[in-house]
């Protein structure tokens, strides 16, 4: 049985790739009343690049955005999430050296934890040439995250309902209209613990009817581009009142949103990132939002970007015989 088990190593390592590329979106959940079930694709990508190398050592570097958040020894979400797959798929290579690129701010809300989980276990299958499928990678990916409404739309792009029962996933791609979408992410650190903490141990029947209510109205009015129904739609009573005092001027920023011609505003996330969605005035929306937060003392970062449709996209360099 050992014999058979280094057999199957070698001829795994005999399949291997010798580079690949993993390019995973951005994605904004809940959407308002769409709590840890909704998600959206968004048009700002993480790159990874994993190169098998043949000395036993393992190199990490990070470029863009929030370099100093992101580890670079073996705490590195991305190196542990390729390290689960290679346990299973029972091979990996003599050496790794991972490149980063990272775009999606760290601890925003836009899902950048989520990238890292999908491109160390795509990344790792590609790399071995693994026969793990979308599914399979999905399930894993949302055990890992706790749920799937970050990792789906980044999966598969566009937008997605995911509900898990028990260690399966059930996920729905929903028709979206293509259309510019706001970000601003104030420079405020919302640690996801405290976001959990602030949330209520019970709900009151009407605010879960509330919620339920206004979920189908959501995503019918973003299949269909019908921004007046946002405003109503993107009501939720479930996270955001609870959310939205642990973040300073985040109320009187979604008030100028709508002011400045936003139709629907959410937490993106858990935050702090503010997600909004406009037929146009897309600029002064972000300036009257970016406007209050600077009267907070916070900085902000900002993009208008396009729904991606395309989800997470795999690129590998020729195979190698032998590594």
């Amino acid at each position: 049985m050992r014999r058979n088990a280094e057999e199957n190593h070698t001829k795994a390592k005999n399949r291997m790739n010798k580079q690949v590329t993993i390019t995973v979106p951005a994605t904004s959940a809940n959407l308002g009343p769409g709590f840890d079930c909704l998600g959206l694709a968004l048009g700002l990508y993480n790159r990874v690049t994993f190169t098998a190398v043949s000395s036993p050592t393992l190199t990490i570097e990070v470029t863009g955005l929030d370099v100093a958040k992101v580890p670079t020894d073996k705490t590195n979400v991305v190196y542990q999430s390729a390290c689960h797959m290679f346990d299973r798929l029972g091979a990996r290579p003599s050496g790794l050296h991972i490149q980063q690129e990272n775009n999606i701010p760290v601890g925003s809300g836009l899902g950048s934890s989520s990238t890292a989980v999908l491109a160390g276990l795509l990344g790792a299958n590609a790399l071995m040439d693994g026969n793990f499928s979308q599914a399979d990678i999905l399930a894993i990916a949302a055990a890992e995250e706790g749920h799937p409404d970050n990792v789906a739309p980044a999966l598969l792009g566009g937008l997605v309902l995911g509900v898990m029962d028990g260690e399966q996933v059930h996920i729905e791609q929903l028709p979206v209209a293509q259309q510019q979408v706001i970000i601003v992410t104030p420079n405020f650190q919302l640690l996801t613990k405290d976001a959990r903490a602030a949330l209520p141990g019970q709900i009151s029947r009407q605010d879960a009817i509330f919620n339920a209510s206004r979920l189908p109205l959501l995503i019918r009015a973003l299949e269909t581009a019908a921004y007046p129904k946002l405003t109503l739609a993107m009501q939720d009573r479930l996270h955001q009142p609870h959310r939205l005092p642990l973040i300073p001027g985040m109320a009187a920023a979604f008030a100028a949103a709508h002011s400045a011609g936003a139709a629907g505003v959410a937490l993106s996330g858990a935050g702090p990132s503010l997600i909004a969605f406009a037929p146009d005035h897309h600029a002064e929306i972000v300036s009257a939002v970016t406007a209050v937060f600077q009267q907070n003392n916070l900085t902000c970062r900002s993009w208008i970007l396009p729904i991606d449709t395309a989800g997470t996209q795999i690129n590998k360099l020729a195979s190698q015989d032998t590594i």
